[in-house]
């Protein structure tokens, strides 16, 4: 279910992220205006302020206490989730890809980076965060097999520790048929200490990410109070200029 789930974000965020450019191609400067356009907005809008539920409930015990009685936490994050996806997607067909104010070029720049921090704190870091884990319980396994390996070697008599023959040396042997038992033991020593390595290099690759991923959720929190701030100033911006054109 998480991995189906995964796969259908994904697939919303690259659908918005490809929609933004739409502008390249195409422009409806009065759509944004229109009857079709302004239910496009306002859907969007309140798409976008449903988030809000999960980050107040998170952060206050007393609101968080009411809400959880009716609805659990993960429901509430599936909720900000799937919201906080859809409504910037419903924002941009608001636009019309007409993007000629600069509250407007802001507010689409915002909200697009808001999705992408969120798509990163949600679904990259936890996919990191499980790759280290499993690869840490294969550490654990590859150095109890090389400590194995290396107390086998030791209890070796002195004129059978040899050295493995060079990569290229046994490629050739095996193309022939030939299997050569010198050298085995470490051979296998040598082989398992590669591969302990390789997980060592993978987990501090995995790491870096991960630590850069965590700050994402910093960046997400500022850059959602930065959206909603410009959201009431177009909403403002909106209704101002529409009942000034009634009037």
């Amino acid at each position: 279910m998480k991995a189906r789930e995964g796969i259908i974000v994904s697939g919303v965020v690259f659908l918005l992220l490809l929609a933004w450019l739409g502008f390249l191609v195409h422009r409806a400067p009065r759509f944004a205006g229109s009857g079709i356009g302004a239910a496009f907005g306002i859907a969007g809008a309140v798409l976008m302020v449903v988030p809000l539920v999960y980050t107040v409930a998170k952060r206050i015990p007393s609101i968080k206490a009411r809400l959880t009685a009716r609805l659990s936490l993960q429901t509430m994050l599936n909720l900000h989730v799937y919201t906080g996806i859809l409504g910037p997607l419903l924002a941009i067909i608001h636009t019309g890809h007409k993007y000629d104010s600069w509250l407007g070029i802001a507010l689409t720049s915002v909200m697009l980076l808001v999705v992408v921090s969120g798509f990163a704190v949600r679904y990259l870091l936890t996919y990191v965060v499980h790759e280290i884990t499993d690869k840490l319980a294969l550490l654990q396994t590859a150095r109890g097999d090389l400590d194995s390996a290396w107390g086998a070697l030791e209890r070796l008599p002195a004129k059978l520790r040899a050295s493995p023959e060079a990569p290229i040396m046994a490629a050739s042997l095996a193309s022939l048929g030939f299997s050569s038992q010198v050298g085995a033991p470490a051979r296998a020593v040598t082989q398992i200490a590669e591969s302990v390595a390789d997980l060592e290099y993978a987990i501090r690759m995995h790491e870096f990410f991960k630590r850069w991923f965590s700050r994402s959720l910093k960046l997400h929190i500022v850059l959602s109070i930065f959206l909603y701030v410009l959201l009431a100033l177009h909403i403002g911006s909106g209704i101002y200029f529409g009942l000034r054109w009634l009037q």
